[in-house]
C-alpha cells in the first residue's frame, strides 16, 4: 500500500509514522486528557483498515483527516485540538514556499502525479521538466495572486476545475483553427524570416510543419489544419513537373507524346505527394515544442471544402496518401511500425463518399482500414453537422474541431461570410456535476439552488480567463496575431477585438453527468427518467451560457470536458467529501461529459443513438465513441458503424487497441493488472512490466495517449466494456 506525499512523490505506507504523530499530540496535553496506548493502537488499526479498502494511493491530507476523525471518535478533544493546531502550523510553513518540493520532486522524477498528468508528455525529458517547473511557478502565482480565493478553494476541493493554471500566468489561449490557407497563399514570418508562397506541394508541407511547431509553442491547447489548404499546391507541382518532363524529353530528342507526359507527370506527382505527407507525419511526431511534447495537431480531411471539382480530385490524392501512411504507422526505436499519437486525423463522411456507388467511397473504405489498424481517423457527419451548426443567417456549416473535441460556434464576418480558420478558444472552466448532486442529497430543489451557485462561481472563473487575455499585445505571439495563424494585427496592437462578438469562444465545461443523474434519482442516462433529467441539466447549462453571452458579447459555449488527470482528482475529492457512494463515487474516476458509463453493457448503435441527443446540446465541443475489439479482419463492421455515424451523430470515433511489447515482440493488447493495490501495464506473453519497453496507445479524451495515465484513468481504461 502506498501514499502520495504533498510533493507528489509516491511512498510506501508507514503506519508507525501515524502512530508517532498521535503519540506526540497525546503527550503534549495534560495527563488527565491523554488517551491510553490501547486507544492509540485502535486508532492506528482503524486507519490501516480504512486505507486498505481504498483502491488507490491516498494523499497525506486524506490520511490526516482520518486521524482527526478517529481521535474525535475517542472523545480525546484536547489531543484533537493539538493535532489540528500542528497541521495548521505546518501548513503555514509550507505556504511560505509552495513550489520548492514540487519542483524538486519532478526534477528527480519522484512526482507520481506529475508523471501521469499528461499521457503525451515524458516527464523524464529535460524539456518536459522545464515546462513543468514553469508550470509550478505559474500555478503558485495563479493561486496566490491572480484568482479570487473562493475560486481557488473551489478548484482545490474539486467543485470546479480551473484548467491549465500552469499556463495562466502568461497571456496564452487554449486552442484554435490555424488559417493555413492565408499563411501559405499570402506568406508569413517565422522567427523573423519571411516565408513566401511556396512553389510546390512538398515545400508547402514543409512550411506547414514549421507553422505547426511555432503555433504549438505559442499556446497550450490543440490546433487544427485542413488538407484543403494544401490541395492547391498539388496542381502547382503538377504544372512544374509537367514542364520539367517535357524539357527532359526534348533534351533527349524524344517525341513529345501527351499520354506519356501525363503518365510520367502523375507518377512523379504522387511521389511528391508521398514525400510531402511523410514530411508532415514524421515532422509532427519528431518535433519538440517548448512545452516538451509533439505538437497537439489535428489534420482535417473534408472533400466538400474544396473550391471546385479539380481541386477536390487533388485533395482526394492527398487524403488517400495520408490514410495510407497512417495505416503503415511510424517506426519505434526497435524499428517496428507502431501507432503515433499525432497528428490526429478527422475524416468527414459526406454525400460523395458514404456509399459504395459514390465516387470517393474508396477513401471511406481506406479510412475504415486505418481506424481498425491505428484508431484514427475520427468521423464527422456532414449531414448532422449542417443541422447542428447553423449561423444567424440560417445556413448550416461543416468544419473541424480544435484539438480533440472543442468546436467553435458558427460565425459570420462583417461581409456576411462564414469564418472558422483563424478563430480560437480562450480557455475552459469545468463544473463537477457529481458534487452538486451529492451536496443536494437527492433533493431536486437543493440541486438547482446549488447548481445556480456553482454556475455563478464558474462564470466568475471564466471572466478571469477572459480578463487575463484582455489587453494582450500581438507581440506576445507574432506567429498567431501578426503573421496570419489567427490574425494580421499590427505590432503593439491589442487582441481585444478578437475576444468579443463571437470571433472566439470561451468554454463552460461539465463532467460526470452519468453519476450526477444516478445520484439524484437512481436512474441511468440509458433509462427514460435518467435521460430526461440529464437532458434537462444540459439545457440548463446552455441557458446560462446564452445569458452570459447576451450580457457581455462574449461567446460562452458549453463544452463536454475531456477529463484526463482531472477525472482522478474529481473522484478523490468526491470520496473525501462524501465517502464511497455505490454507483457514484465507488470508482477512482468519474465519467467524461455526457458519456454512458464505460462499464455499461450496451451495443455501439444504441450508445451512439442515445449520446447524439446530448451531443447536440454541447455546442462548444463533444465527441462520442464506441469501444471495439481488433477489427482488422472485420472492416465491413467498421463501415457499418461509420454509416450509422453519418445518419445519427455529428462526431464520433471507434476505440480499438494498438500495442507492442519490445521485449518479446507481442503485438496484441497489453493488459492492466493489479499489483498490491496499484494498476500496472503488463505484457500477457512475457509479463514485461517495464513501460519504457512497450508501446501502448489508448484513447482517453478523444485523442490518443502514449505516455501512460494516472491510476484513476488507468482503472477507467481497464473497466471499459466492448460495444461491438
Amino acid at each position: 500500500m502506498k501514499i502520495i506525499k504533498r510533493s507528489g512523490e509516491e511512498k510506501i505506507f508507514d503506519l508507525s509514522k501515524i502512530t508517532l504523530a498521535i503519540h506526540k499530540a497525546n503527550n503534549s496535553v495534560a495527563e488527565a486528557e491523554r488517551m491510553s496506548d490501547t486507544q492509540i493502537k485502535l486508532i492506528s488499526e482503524n486507519i490501516e483498515k480504512k486505507c486498505s479498502k481504498v483502491t488507490r494511493s491516498l494523499g497525506v491530507e486524506e490520511i490526516q483527516d482520518m486521524v482527526e476523525d478517529e481521535i474525535m471518535a475517542q472523545r480525546a478533544f484536547a489531543v484533537a485540538r493539538k493535532y489540528i493546531t500542528y497541521r495548521y502550523n505546518r501548513a503555514l510553513i509550507r505556504k511560505s514556499n509552495t513550489t520548492d518540493e514540487q519542483i524538486l520532486s519532478l526534477i528527480e522524477c519522484n512526482n507520481e502525479e506529475v508523471k501521469q498528468e499528461n499521457s503525451n508528455k515524458n516527464p523524464t525529458v529535460n524539456s518536459v521538466q522545464r515546462d513543468y517547473m514553469a508550470g509550478e511557478v505559474s500555478k503558485d502565482i495563479t493561486k496566490r495572486i491572480l484568482l479570487a480565493p473562493d475560486i481557488v478553494e473551489a478548484h482545490d476541493k474539486g467543485l470546479i476545475h480551473f484548467h491549465d493554471a500552469d499556463y495562466f500566468a502568461q497571456h496564452m489561449h487554449n486552442c484554435d483553427l490555424v488559417n493555413l490557407e492565408d499563411m501559405l497563399q499570402n506568406g508569413t514570418v517565422i522567427s523573423g524570416t519571411m516565408i513566401e508562397k511556396p512553389h510546390s506541394f512538398s515545400t508547402a508541407c514543409n512550411i506547414a510543419t514549421q507553422i505547426i511547431a511555432q503555433v504549438a509553442s505559442s499556446q497550450y491547447g490543440g490546433q487544427s489544419i485542413s488538407l484543403t489548404h494544401l490541395a492547391p499546391f498539388v496542381n502547382i507541382s503538377r504544372q512544374k513537373i509537367k514542364k520539367d518532363v517535357i524539357a527532359e524529353l526534348e533534351d533527349a530528342g524524344a517525341t513529345i507524346n501527351d499520354d506519356i507526359v501525363s503518365k510520367i507527370t502523375e507518377k512523379r506527382l504522387r511521389e511528391e505527394i508521398a514525400r510531402g505527407v511523410q514530411t508532415i507525419q514524421y515532422q509532427v511526431v519528431t518535433l519538440m515544442t517548448t512545452n516538451g511534447q509533439a505538437p497537439f495537431v489535428t489534420v482535417f480531411m473534408y472533400l466538400n471544402e474544396a473550391r471546385d471539382e479539380e481541386e477536390k480530385k487533388d485533395l482526394a490524392l492527398v487524403i488517400e496518401e495520408t490514410l495510407r501512411q497512417r495505416i503503415q504507422g511510424v517506426k519505434n526505436e526497435a524499428g517496428v511500425y507502431t501507432t503515433p499519437a499525432f497528428p490526429k486525423l478527422i475524416y468527414v463522411l459526406e454525400e460523395d463518399n458514404i456509399s459504395e456507388d459514390k465516387p470517393y467511397w474508396y477513401l471511406t473504405a481506406l479510412a475504415a482500414k486505418c481506424t481498425a489498424k491505428r484508431m484514427v481517423p475520427d468521423y464527422i457527419s456532414e449531414k448532422i453537422m449542417l443541422k447542428n451548426k447553423v449561423d444567424k443567417n440560417g445556413n448550416g456549416h461543416c468544419y473541424t474541431c480544435m484539438g480533440c473535441r472543442s468546436f467553435l460556434t458558427p460565425y459570420v464576418d462583417a461581409n456576411g461570410e462564414p469564418k472558422y480558420y483563424g478563430r480560437f478558444n480562450q480557455g475552459v472552466v469545468t463544473v463537477n456535476l457529481v458534487d452538486i448532486a451529492l451536496s443536494a442529497k437527492g433533493e431536486i430543489e437543493d440541486f438547482w439552488r446549488i447548481f445556480d451557485e456553482r454556475m455563478e462561481l464558474c462564470h466568475r472563473a471564466l471572466q478571469a480567463r477572459h480578463e487575463r487575455l484582455t489587453g494582450t499585445l500581438s507581440d506576445a505571439a507574432p506567429i498567431l496575431w501578426q503573421y496570419g495563424a489567427l490574425a494580421r494585427l499590427k505590432k503593439g496592437q491589442k487582441i481585444d477585438s478578437l475576444l468579443h462578438g463571437g470571433y472566439s469562444t470561451i468554454s463552460l465545461g461539465y463532467a460526470g453527468l452519468w453519476e450526477c443523474v444516478y445520484a439524484m434519482n437512481g436512474k441511468k442516462l440509458t433509462e427514460p427518467e435518467g435521460e430526461e433529467l440529464g437532458l434537462e441539466i444540459m439545457r440548463k447549462l446552455n441557458e446560462y451560457t446564452a445569458k452570459w453571452k447576451a450580457l457581455e458579447n462574449i461567446d460562452y459555449s458549453l463544452y463536454g470536458t475531456p477529463l484526463e488527470s482531472t477525472t482522478y482528482k474529481f473522484s478523490k475529492c468526491l470520496q473525501s467529501r462524501f465517502g464511497i457512494v455505490k454507483g457514484v463515487t465507488d470508482k477512482n474516476y468519474i465519467t467524461n461529459s455526457y458519456h454512458i458509463h464505460v462499464t455499461e453493457p450496451i451495443d455501439a448503435f444504441k450508445k451512439l443513438e442515445i449520446e447524439a441527443k446530448f451531443q447536440a446540446l454541447s455546442p462548444g465541443g463533444a465527441i462520442s465513441y464506441v469501444e471495439v475489439p481488433n477489427m482488422q479482419n472485420n472492416i465491413e463492421a467498421v463501415l457499418d458503424v461509420m454509416k450509422f455515424i453519418y445518419d445519427n451523430i455529428m462526431y464520433a470515433e471507434l476505440n480499438t487497441k494498438s500495442d507492442y511489447c519490445q521485449v518479446c515482440g507481442y503485438d496484441g493488447e497489453i493488459q492492466i493488472v493489479n499489483d498490491d493495490g496499484k494498476l500496472v501495464w503488463e505484457c500477457p506473453n512475457c509479463h514485461n512490466r517495464d513501460q519504457s519497453k512497450m508501446n501502448v496507445a489508448r484513447r482517453t479524451c478523444g485523442y490518443i495517449g502514449t505516455q501512460y495515465w494516472n491510476q484513476g484513468r488507468t482503472q477507467e481504461i481497464k473497466e471499459r466494456v466492448l460495444h461491438l
